[in-house]
């Protein structure tokens, strides 16, 4: 009841935040990077609303007052994180050393 709950009343306020049925499989959400790949499965069956709730926000999911309220332009990828900024083969880091020259062939992003 407690998960119910939270689909039918909870859910329509989270940007971002989609709910598939599937018959049968014990609710938990699943989490998607940017291409769509699974980066992890939270079971939530044993979650109460307010943990649901609470686990959703830590994760940066953007709350709306209403279903229909705007979404901040800052919110608007929420709960994305910025990918990470790849630096020039050549760039110093930061402690002032030169990275290691990459091979052509190598693809560090795959």
């Amino acid at each position: 009841p407690q998960v119910k709950a939270f689909v039918t009343q909870d859910i329509p306020l989270y940007h971002n935040l989609e709910m598939k049925h599937l018959p049968g499989a014990d609710p938990e959400l699943v989490l998607l990077g940017h291409r769509y790949e699974e980066l992890e499965r939270i079971p939530l069956s044993d979650m109460t609303r307010e943990e649901i709730n609470q686990l959703v926000q830590e994760l940066g999911f953007y709350r709306k007052e209403t279903p229909d309220a705007p979404v901040p332009e800052e919110f608007q990828f929420a709960p994305a994180k910025p990918l990470p900024v790849l630096l020039h083969p050549q760039m110093p880091t930061t402690d002032g050393k030169t990275p290691p020259k990459r091979d052509k062939e190598e693809h560090p992003d795959l």
